[in-house]
């Protein structure tokens, strides 16, 4: 989780998105806890910076309440986030992980640290691009006072620095020193800058005044002189010394910083120390050219560092000619006569740095003149930036990435007029920079549209990117004004077989395999992966390397042109590409049932995107929703299920699947069976959850009957699995093994995981319940490494909650707490509301066993109502009964009465014997406190005789209720 005090106070996840935190005591605790991060901060210090003089009646309870909010608060956010604020004696401990001041004050740090100029800006201009306002700008108590003064000198201190190295770099900063200076009339750093930034601009006379103003300032208000070095700097200027002029620079010098290339400008610097060819490859607008000169500029040449830029050259005399020019290089007297030889001899004696720029519509020449010059040449190395490699011997490729998340937000915020990040617009900003791929031309295009309709219009309006991203920046290059005319002069460089392949893979959701893109984009006797690898050389298709696979994707950017280029062509290929993936999930369906479950899915999870296109291409056809359906299933994508057979031309097995499905996301379902034995055992499955389980078990012995009439082993393991389960439910435990240990057979002969999963859970259960908590502790592992292979996550929380279970039964409470607490995180991540009740009911049952009833009684009754509300009532009656026995503990008769009260009801209606006997158990408790002995004992009788009769005793690590009651009986 991260924390701002740059601005007013923010909260945000890890992933960026903002995290509220409400009312204003709860905010100003946060503050003061950010205040002295890291450190404890007493409750006293505490109660003063919130209340002051103005305490509330209880101030220890008022402390506690607003520190349980921010707890809240920040649990909401992200999970963990309530272990974030710590109680400490005597008070309490922030532990925030990333706060912006620390972050600010460790890029100043290392700025003060570097020498290079230009790393120095950049690292500086990222510092200051943290503040989105002052500091605590929306607290003015005493406690932030001495915090808000520290950040703002530093910033200020920064701020000096910032304009000292722009202005050694030669930039003008004139503008802003002189707002700077009115705000600051005294500080003499800001006077200094102004001093020399007017000198270099020829304003001698108003330097000269700037310090004569300071020193009478400093004489009338402090008794000061100027500093020593500012009044050598004075003299300075008066004898006009020649150390204030600036050092030409070979480079262009860029009006802003280079963001998010640290790591780029490493590896280059240090791939062209040791080779004498490297290329920048990329697609137009990544930077190509902007890093190049970067690099060029941190490299030390005795000869120099030459760029020769080549946009306008269009064949071998231009591109020479070009650098000729550049390099002003006088004839060779006796020398050859034509251009390239000319360059060739000049440059044999130079140890220099050639940069040759935008080669992409001239390789061959460029090419040409390149290995020409590097043989001549020995002292020579060259750095070219193209869209496709030269393709020499000894060039050395380095593809320039588009930037991180992270990096392109902070690009976008630097170059937006105007513009600060807050916590509420960052998701935005953060969406925008995902659709624009992390393309640098694209964000400072998009950034420079945000003052006029902010940034929620402009991530609005992205799916017409072309026309939006207009009136680019005034010394940009005429074909980089707009963002379509980067993807046109690429385009324009394409042969008609690359134009064709490009506009069809554009079809494609989130890229392809290569079978797909043959499959889609072929016909016309196209050779398309001789195509493709043109296309990648040429930086417009990108080859992305999966657990599934090579795959090759479109940036956004150039998807959307492609598709205006179909359009324009008149080529439909959508039915080819729904045909192509109706045909893959057809082929993926059987094996999703079997050995190649995990591979299988793992295609089709490669392929969601594309799977979600072809069947909004033809939403009535029903052959992709069918065999999709299990996918779903497996994926616990219940919703778009439903969404998809709801749209779907209404047929017999439609019309199952989509009741099943309706049936999976709790919603109550008028049906009838079906004549097909699998869609009738996946209704059976479906409408367990609904507590009607003779109806289930009807629907499922049915099923079963035809599926072994029909010898269809995956279908008949399916059905004793569930049999195995209304068995359990029904305390038929005999009958429960038989068929769970038969569906394991079968599952393990046909490589079904997931069947394996739900029949080793049952076992796993009924193993605990007959106290071999070993065997049930090995089920429950097993099962979770195949969960987790499969990324069945749903399935993964339930079996770590198993193993909380076993755990808590050994009396590991460290061990059971940590398995419950990593199944929750696991359920709310998978938004997975019945995983999150099994496993907060498993912390309960840790926190009573450990004697501490608050927090058990605040685990459970937090699913009270929920649980009222779900069909069938599954986990009431136990809840209802821990409850009643937190109350039994607690002495209170009456209230654990009525709760057991309320259990026993819960597990009749639900019909399991042991959920009944554990209520009698509670009520026997009830009993014994409130002094009913003989009551209690014959409950406890009736229970042990219910748990015998369905050959379920208590094991020895369960009875400790039990021998807590008999205790207070006296035996």
């Amino acid at each position: 989780m991260r924390f701002g005090v740059l601005g007013p106070l923010a909260v945000w996840t890890d992933g960026g998105e903002p995290v509220p935190v409400p009312e204003s005591k709860v905010r100003a605790l946060l503050a003061l806890l950010l205040v002295h991060k890291g450190r404890v901060v007493s409750r006293e210090t505490l109660l003063d910076g919130l209340w002051g003089e103005r305490l509330p009646a209880d101030p220890g309870g008022a402390l506690r309440l607003k520190v349980s909010r921010l707890r809240q608060a920040l649990a909401a956010g992200e999970p963990g986030g309530k272990e974030l604020v710590l109680s400490r004696s005597p008070g309490y401990l922030l532990r925030a992980g990333s706060v912006d001041a620390e972050r600010f004050r460790a890029l100043h740090a290392r700025a003060r640290d570097t020498a290079d100029l230009r790393a120095r800006a950049e690292l500086l201009e990222e510092a200051l691009g943290l503040w989105r306002g002052p500091a605590f700008a929306d607290f003015d108590e005493p406690f932030a006072t001495a915090a808000i003064t520290e950040l703002t000198e530093a910033r200020l201190l920064a701020v000096e620095d910032h304009l000292e190295v722009r202005l050694d770099l030669g930039e003008q900063v004139l503008g802003e020193v002189a707002g700077l200076v009115a705000e600051h009339p005294l500080r003499q750093r800001l006077r200094a800058v102004r001093m020399r930034a007017l000198y270099r601009a020829g304003r001698q006379s108003e330097a000269l005044d700037t310090y004569t103003d300071l020193r009478e300032r400093l004489a009338d208000e402090l008794g000061l002189d100027p500093s020593p070095e500012l009044a050598e700097l004075h003299q300075a200027i008066l004898r006009q010394d020649r150390v204030l002029a600036v050092t030409p620079d070979p480079l262009p010098a860029p009006l802003t910083g280079l963001v998010g290339r640290d790591r780029a400008l490493t590896e280059v610097g240090a791939l062209l120390s040791a080779s004498r060819l490297v290329t920048l490859t990329g697609p137009g607008g990544v930077g190509k050219t902007r890093l190049a000169v970067e690099v060029a500029r941190r490299q030390a040449f005795p000869d120099g560092v030459w760029l020769v830029e080549l946009a306008g050259a269009t064949e071998v005399a231009g591109v020479t000619s070009a650098a000729l020019g550049l390099a002003e290089l006088p004839p060779v007297a006796g020398g050859p006569v034509d251009p390239a030889g000319r360059l060739a001899a000049a440059l044999r004696g130079n140890r220099l740095l050639l940069v040759f720029d935008n080669c992409e519509h001239v390789v061959g020449p460029v090419a040409e003149l390149t290995e020409r010059l590097l043989r001549t040449a020995p002292g020579l190395r060259v750095l070219t930036t193209t869209q496709e490699p030269l393709g020499i011997t000894g060039e050395q490729l380095w593809p320039v990435p588009p930037l991180d998340e992270d990096a392109a937000v902070r690009l976008f915020t630097a170059r937006a007029p105007g513009f600060t990040l807050t916590g509420e617009n960052a998701p935005t900003v953060r969406r925008i920079c995902r659709r624009l791929d992390g393309i640098p031309l694209a964000l400072e295009l998009a950034a420079a549209r945000v003052r006029a309709i902010g940034v929620a219009e402009l991530a609005a309006r992205l799916d017409d990117r072309f026309r939006l991203l207009t009136a680019g920046r005034r010394d940009a290059p005429a074909r980089q004004k707009t963002l379509r005319a980067v993807i046109d002069w690429s385009w324009e460089l394409l042969s008609e077989p690359e134009r064709a392949v490009l506009r069809r893979l554009a079809v494609h959701a989130d890229g392809c395999t290569l079978e797909a893109a043959e499959a889609v984009c072929g016909g016309d006797g196209l050779d398309v992966l001789d195509v493709l690898a043109r296309l990648v050389d040429r930086s417009l298709v990108v080859v992305v390397e999966t657990a599934a696979g090579v795959r090759y994707r479109l940036l956004e950017t150039v998807k959307a042109y492609g598709l205006e280029r179909l359009r324009e062509a008149g080529e439909d290929v959508r039915e080819r590409h729904r045909r192509y993936y109706a045909d893959l999930a057809a082929r993926a369906e059987p094996h999703l049932r079997g050995h190649g479950q995990r591979h299988w899915l793992e295609v089709l999870d490669a392929e969601t995107a594309n799977l979600r296109a072809a069947l909004e291409t033809t939403p009535e056809a029903s052959d992709l929703p069918i065999s999709l359906a299990w996918y779903w299933f497996l994926r616990g994508r219940l919703t778009e299920a439903v969404r998809a057979f709801e749209l779907a031309s209404p047929t017999p097995e439609v019309s199952a699947w989509l009741t099943g499905f309706r049936l999976l996301l709790g919603h109550a379902v008028e049906f009838e069976a079906v004549a097909d034995a699998r869609l009738c055992w996946f209704l059976a499955y479906a409408h367990r959850g609904f507590g009607d389980l003779p109806t289930t078990a009807k629907l499922n012995d049915q099923a079963l009957a035809d599926l072994r009439a029909q010898r269809d082993r995956w279908g008949t393991a399916a059905a004793l699995s569930l049999r195995a389960t209304l068995s359990r439910a029904h305390g038929d435990l005999a009958d429960a093994e038989r068929d769970a240990e038969a569906a394991d057979a079968l599952f393990r002969e046909l490589g079904d995981r997931w069947g394996l999963l739900k029949a080793t859970n049952s076992l796993a259960e009924l193993a605990e319940i007959a106290g071999d908590y070993p065997k049930a502790k090995r089920l429950h592992e097993e099962g979770f490494r195949w969960a987790e292979e499969l990324g069945l996550f749903d399935d993964a929380s339930f079996r770590l909650s198993g193993l909380g279970r076993i755990s808590l039964l050994q009396r590991d409470h460290a061990q059971a707490a940590d398995y419950h607490r990593r199944a929750m995180r696991l359920a709310v991540r998978q938004s997975n509301v019945v995983a999150e009740e099994f496993a907060e009911i498993g912390l309960a049952l840790g926190a009573r066993r450990q004697g501490d009833l608050d927090a058990a009684e605040q685990h459970l009754r937090r699913w009270v109502d929920w649980l009222r509300q779900v069909d069938g009532e599954p986990g009431l009656a136990l809840v209802l009964a821990e409850l009643g026995f937190v109350a039994e503990q607690r002495g209170d008769a009456a209230a654990a009465l009525a709760l057991h009260t309320d259990g026993l009801a819960a597990a009749h209606r639900i019909g399991d014997p042991r959920a009944v006997a554990l209520a009698l158990e509670g009520l026997a408790g009830a009993a014994a406190i409130g002094g009913d002995r003989a009551e209690a004992r014959r409950l406890l009788a009736e229970a042990e005789g219910l748990r015998e009769s369905v050959g379920a005793p208590l094991p020895a690590a369960e009875r400790l209720d039990v021998d807590r009651i008999r205790a207070v009986l006296g035996g």
